[in-house]
């Protein structure tokens, strides 16, 4: 299997994220669910805490990913969804995709603000994508 990361000169130069992440030869794709704040008891993490709900929240990518016999190294696509989304989320966001990118390249990568998730009290949701050799 073989990865390739590509941001054309024709569009913006990304910050954080990659434009196109495309896959060659064979490989077993792995489909994450929306992962949340809320912990193996099913507490929310971090009430009111942006920053502590996307630790959380890449805590049980991470766990998922390893289930799967993933890493986030094999990450190709994340969509995050921020509750009430401003500006100064950005970087409580660029941080934690930082921690769970920290070799090679980043994923390409959706955020979206909106009004509610499933669970009141929560902030943040991310899934992904993943591909594995």
């Amino acid at each position: 299997m073989e990865k390739k990361y590509i941001n054309p000169d024709t569009l913006m130069t990304p910050r954080g994220f990659t434009q196109v992440v495309t896959i060659a030869g064979p490989a077993k794709l792995v489909f994450i669910s929306g992962q949340v704040a809320i912990d193996k008891e099913g507490k929310v993490v971090g009430p009111g805490d942006l920053k502590a709900q996307i630790r959380q929240a890449a805590a049980n990518l991470k766990a998922a990913l390893t289930a799967a016999g993933a890493t986030a190294a094999d990450i190709v696509k994340t969509n995050t969804y921020i509750v009430n989304y401003k500006q100064s989320d950005y970087s409580a966001m660029r941080e934690a995709r930082a921690e769970l990118f920290p070799d090679g390249e980043p994923p390409a990568s959706t955020m979206v603000g909106v009004t509610s998730l499933a669970v009141d009290g929560l902030l943040v949701e991310m899934e992904a994508i993943a591909a594995v050799k």
